[in-house]
């Protein structure tokens, strides 16, 4: 059940929907103007490695989400501020996931449109979600938050 939609970041879109939407323009780019991007064996080994980095930081922030008993969903009402697990390194260690495995799809597509396209999924992500959450948790957290803003990075 969703929580009160006033209490929530009010986030633009679901944050795997950018990069999806992000990766599908990719695809359909390179599908109509091909740009290939490094060696198959270099381009796997690339892959998985960010695989591998993706899952073991997303499963380390769900942990401590639930550790914390509050939700993952943006669209829900955050119940606590969780800084232990990756968050101790970063405040997005689930936008950071989802930057490795949106890489790591363009890789195994074979396209450099991927890689061109990233910067503007992080300017959307920065501006349309991690902004708007900032705020949301700066409003419901207060000096806990910003406590934990100087002390932690937005990305890494």
């Amino acid at each position: 059940m969703r929580g009160d939609a006033t209490d929530t970041a009010g986030v633009v879109a679901p944050p795997p929907f950018i990069y999806f939407a992000a990766l599908l323009l990719a695809y359909l780019l390179n599908r109509f103007s091909p740009w290939p991007g490094l060696p198959m064996p270099l381009r796997w080994v690339a892959a998985v490695l960010l695989i591998f980095a993706g899952v073991l930081c997303a499963g380390c922030a769900f942990a401590a989400m639930r550790r914390a008993r509050t939700p993952v969903d943006p669209y829900q009402s955050s119940t606590r501020l969780v800084t232990d697990g990756p968050f101790r390194f970063t405040r997005n260690p689930l936008y950071l996931s989802l930057s490795a495995f949106y890489l790591a799809a363009g890789l195994a597509l074979n396209t450099n449109w991927a890689w061109v396209l990233f910067p503007g999924v992080i300017l959307l992500m920065n501006w349309g979600v991690i902004r708007r959450e900032e705020r949301y948790l700066a409003r419901k957290f207060g000096a806990e938050y910003a406590a934990y803003r100087d002390r932690v990075r937005r990305w890494l």
